[in-house]
This record gives structure tokens, C-alpha cells and sequence, in this order.
């Protein structure tokens, strides 16, 4: 067997449909689509085929912006096999932020879908290049774009200027086996295969450059964290254009020749239901998808005993919905994983052996083959078990850079090879890490360093609280004030004094919120992570400080 580190994700897909042909590899429960490994197989092939046809070359940067259809997944392994870069583009994106993308990741290609209900992509891309309603299919010559020649529709409906999905699997035919076998040889293990933009929590957005190595092992260290077999059927409900999802998801089904059910919108109904239809072993989440399935199952009957383990990542992950998941969703092996775009993702994974306690209070040790280290953030010192300092990790899954970022990849990448998280932690003496904040979100109040996680924990704990995120304010007196944006739980009310009494003798005084906003919802980005600048800003405009 070849050395996952010098295997592309390409001769991957090869394999896995050698050893298991006949095995279901894609299911769609919404559209009856099914796909065992060896008709996965043949059709990734065919998609690559039909890119080579276009002229896509190795090395080629092509977007992909759609919700979780089949043709999203094809693209992934088909571009695998044939050396394009998948640049994965956010599906709330709106025109400004696809400019930019597509600017700064040099594509020449833009596979998407109409659009989804609140967004017409189509209309978008049609005001970014208006050349293209005049053009023929492949000969888009933009003025604000550039590099952009071909636009493909991920459908059959024809559009000016736009591919369909037909036309590239009727061109596949113009290109052999052969062409794409030699194609697919001469690939390398370490070369750039995908390209993910970080989720913008913290400013622009800037694109990782994953290779098949970053991506392949870490989905295997991944499955054997999950025990993950040809057995396993996993339920995916987030985003594919997220590591979550191409990453935690689809690549950790193909190194185990398990089953990929993907949910093409989250929904939490259309989650359980797929779960239930299809016997899935495991369901991945962000904490916000597990408490709406929680409710969910809470007003009616799913069969869910088939459910066994599933990853709980993408923010931190509330204790009490931990527990509530392992008892009312059947998931006794639920894990969490911690990581970041630029580590491929994962770096920790608690073990579906761990105890009870570890799993809901730490977000687990090192994956196989990744070290881990908690620094001083001023110093750079190494800090001893349980002592809190910077995350950082070294290993096969740091990314190969930012893309045409040199600065910024130094800033992330020391000279030695370690990745800065930017996230705050502690670790055990048996490295079980417990995530205690970010760098920038530490409030600084009078002196005192105050960590949001640690104030969000406590006021879960409050019986009408259903999700609650802190932030540091502005304050002539103190430097910072805390304030927690809280979600009351459906049919309670409940006032800024009742939280502050419910804080009196349980946390110390300085960490009591001197501001609480009651809010239905909170800025997210499409991975699920809540954007606590903007919560940050928004209270600082509701508010009047400066």
C-alpha cells in the first residue's frame, strides 16, 4: 500500500473503487441518486476528461460556487485526478466578495449553480462580466476579470455565454483514459490541489493552499480517530466549500470507502430524516446545527439508533449540548475536532474511547503524526501543562502558504515550522487541550485578562439561556467592559437584571456582562462560525461608545 503521504487524491479514488466496487460511495436521499465506488469512480473520470477537454491545466485555478449538490463532490475528485486547483467559494458570497475572490485566486474557470433562494448567482455574475452575454462558451474576454475565460452552469438550462454540465461530460469524449492516466501520474503528492479562503472572522479573507498530502493524511488521521470503516455511512450537512465538509466529510468517507450522504442545505428536518432513511452511522455539525436537530428530536419521533459517532466542530462546542447530543442522538462516540483552514483542518480530535469527561471539557490531544505546543504569546516559550498560552502546530497538515501572501504566510509559519493558531489554550499533562479563547477576543478589563469561552460556559448553565456569545466593549472607566449577546430559549422571557443576579457569587464580579442584548440571531459566516467582530461592532453602534 502506498504511504498516504505520497498518494494524490486522484490515485486515491483509484484504490478505494478497486477495494470497494460494489460499495455505495454517494447517496442522495432528496434526488434517489446512487453511486457505488466503482460508478463514483468512472464518472470523477469522465468530469476530468471533460476539464482537460476545456484546456484546464495542471496547476490551473477553477471556483467552484454551489451548495452541497453532486456535482460539487464530483468536481473535488475529478480535479484531483487531473491536477486543477478547487478554489471553494462561499455560497453567501455576495458580488464584491466574488470579485475579490476570483481576483485574488487568479481562476480561470467558474462552476456554479443558479443561485439559492436569496441569491441569484447568475444575475451576479452577469453584472461582474457583462462580456459574457456576448460571448461564445469558453471565450469570456472580462475587463474586470481577466483571467476568467470559461463560466459552467451546473445544470442543463442554457445561458449566454455559460458551459452546461453536459458540455463538459459531452467533451470528455474528445480526451482517452489514457491522456487522463498520464495526467494523473504526473502529479505530485506535495503540489496544490485546493484552495480555501478563510472565513473573514477577523478582516479579508486570504486563500490557504492545501496540498494532496495536507489533505489526504489529515482525513485519514481523521478516520481513525472515528474508527471509520467501509460501514460507516456519514450524514453531511455542512458546507462542502469548508474543510468541514470537502475535509472532515467527503475525503474522510473515501479513505475509509465509507458512504457519503450529503444534505445539500441545512435543514435540521431534512437532516434527521436523511439520517434515519439511510441507517447513517455518523452525522457532523457546528454546535448551531446540533441545538436546532436537539430541538428537533425534542417535538418528534426519529429513529436514530443507527447513529454512532459524528464530529461536533467549527466553534466552540457548549458542554450542555454535548451531553444533551450523546443522550437524545444516540451519539455515545461523538468527538470534537480543533483545528483551522490553514492546518487542513484538524489538529486535536478527543477519541470515541475517551471518557465522558474528555469529551465534553477538552477538545482532545494531537491527531497522529501532528505535535502541538502552547506558548507564551509574548515570549514564543513553551509554557507548561496547565498554563494557558497560544496554540501551535507543527506537522504534515500546515498549509503550503497563503497565496500570494508571502507576508502573511511568515507571520502564520515560523522559521522552525510551526503554525500560530491565534487561539488561546491550555493543555493537561496528557496534552488534552481545552480551547480558553482567541488572541483578540481576550477582554481586558481594569488589568484583569478575561476570556469570553469561560463567561459563555457559565451562563449556559442558566436555565432560559439557549446560545450566548461575549465580547469586550469599549469603556472610559475600565479600558474594556464585558457584554454577552444572549438567544433566550423559545417561549421565556427575561430581563438583563435576572442574568446579572444569576451571576452574583458564581463568577467573580469583574467578569459579570455590564452590558446583555437579547438577539434572535447572530452574524455568522457560512461555516457556521459567529463573526464576534461584527457582534462587537454592532454593540458598539446599539450602544453609543466609542
Amino acid at each position: 500500500m502506498q504511504k498516504p503521504d505520497k498518494i494524490t487524491v486522484g490515485h486515491l479514488l483509484e484504490k478505494m473503487a478497486k477495494m470497494y466496487p460494489d460499495n455505495e460511495a454517494l447517496v442522495y436521499t432528496d434526488r434517489d441518486l446512487r453511486y457505488t465506488y466503482k460508478e463514483f469512480n468512472q464518472l470523477c473520470r469522465r468530469v476530468a476528461r471533460g476539464l482537460m477537454a476545456m484546456g484546464i491545466k495542471k496547476g490551473d485555478h477553477i471556483a467552484v460556487w454551489a451548495t452541497n449538490i453532486p456535482q460539487w463532490v464530483i468536481l473535488q475528485f475529478a480535479t484531483g485526478k487531473m491536477g486543477a486547483v478547487l478554489v471553494t467559494v462561499n455560497t453567501n458570497y455576495k458580488t464584491f466578495e466574488l470579485e475579490y475572490l476570483l481576483k485574488q485566486s487568479d481562476c480561470t474557470s467558474l462552476f456554479m449553480i443558479n443561485g439559492t433562494r436569496s441569491s441569484s448567482y447568475t444575475d451576479m455574475i452577469y453584472s461582474l462580466c457583462p462580456e459574457l452575454k456576448e460571448c461564445q462558451p469558453g471565450q469570456l474576454n472580462s475587463k474586470k476579470l481577466p483571467l476568467l475565460k470559461n463560466v459552467v452552469l451546473l445544470g442543463n438550462k442554457k445561458h449566454p455565454g455559460m458551459l452546461t454540465w453536459d458540455d463538459i461530460l459531452g467533451m470528455a469524449e474528445t480526451v482517452s483514459e489514457e491522456e487522463l492516466d498520464a495526467r494523473m501520474d504526473s502529479l505530485e503528492s506535495d503540489e496544490v490541489i485546493n484552495m480555501q479562503f478563510t472565513s473573514g472572522t477577523t478582516g479579508f479573507p486570504k486563500g490557504v493552499m492545501l496540498t494532496h498530502t495536507n489533505l489526504i493524511f489529515n482525513a485519514q488521521s481523521i478516520a481513525q480517530c472515528l474508527n471509520f470503516t467501509y460501514r460507516d455511512r456519514l450524514c453531511i450537512p455542512v458546507p462542502f466549500f469548508h474543510c468541514f465538509g470537502c475535509v472532515l466529510g467527503t475525503l474522510t468517507c473515501v479513505v475509509s470507502g465509507a458512504t457519503m450522504v450529503p444534505v445539500e442545505r441545512f435543514d435540521p428536518k431534512a437532516v434527521l430524516k436523511t439520517i434515519e432513511k439511510e441507517r447513517c452511522t455518523a452525522v457532523h455539525g457546528v454546535p448551531t446545527m446540533f441545538i436546532m436537530e436537539l430541538e428537533e428530536v425534542d417535538k418528534e419521533n426519529y429513529d436514530l439508533s443507527s447513529l454512532r459517532t459524528g464530529i461536533m466542530a467549527g466553534a466552540p462546542c457548549p458542554i450542555e449540548v454535548m451531553k444533551a447530543v450523546i443522550q437524545k442522538m444516540n451519539m455515545k462516540e461523538i468527538t470534537i475536532t480543533y483545528g483551522q483552514t490553514e492546518a487542513s483542518p484538524g489538529i486535536t480530535m478527543t477519541r470515541t474511547d475517551d471518557p465522558i469527561e474528555l469529551r465534553v471539557n477538552t477538545v482532545g490531544r494531537a491527531l497522529p503524526n501532528v505535535e502541538v505546543k502552547i506558548v507564551d504569546p509574548v515570549s514564543g516559550e513553551e509554557v507548561p501543562a496547565g498554563v494557558q498560552g497560544e496554540i501551535c502546530a507543527r506537522g504534515y497538515n500546515v498549509m503550503k502558504g497563503y497565496y500570494k501572501d508571502p507576508v502573511s504566510t511568515s507571520q502564520a509559519i515560523d522559521k522552525d515550522g510551526w503554525l500560530h493558531t491565534g487561539d488561546l489554550g491550555i493543555a493537561d499533562e496528557n496534552g488534552y487541550l481545552k480551547i480558553t479563547g482567541r488572541l483578540k477576543d481576550m477582554i481586558i478589563r481594569g488589568g484583569e485578562n478575561i476570556y469570553p469561552r469561560e463567561i459563555e460556559e457559565f451562563l449556559y448553565t442558566h436555565p432560559k439561556v439557549k446560545e450566548v456569545q461575549v465580547v469586550g466593549v469599549p469603556s472610559s472607566k475600565y479600558g474594556e467592559e464585558v457584554l454577552a449577546f444572549i438567544k433566550l430559549k423559545e417561549g421565556v422571557s427575561c430581563t438583563k437584571e435576572e442574568i446579572q443576579e444569576y451571576c452574583i457569587d458564581k463568577i467573580a464580579r469583574y467578569k459579570i456582562p455590564q452590558y446583555i442584548l437579547f438577539v434572535d440571531n447572530y452574524p455568522t459566516t457560512a461555516s457556521g462560525k459567529v463573526q464576534k467582530f461584527k457582534l462587537r461592532e454592532q454593540a458598539i453602534e446599539m450602544l453609543g461608545l466609542k
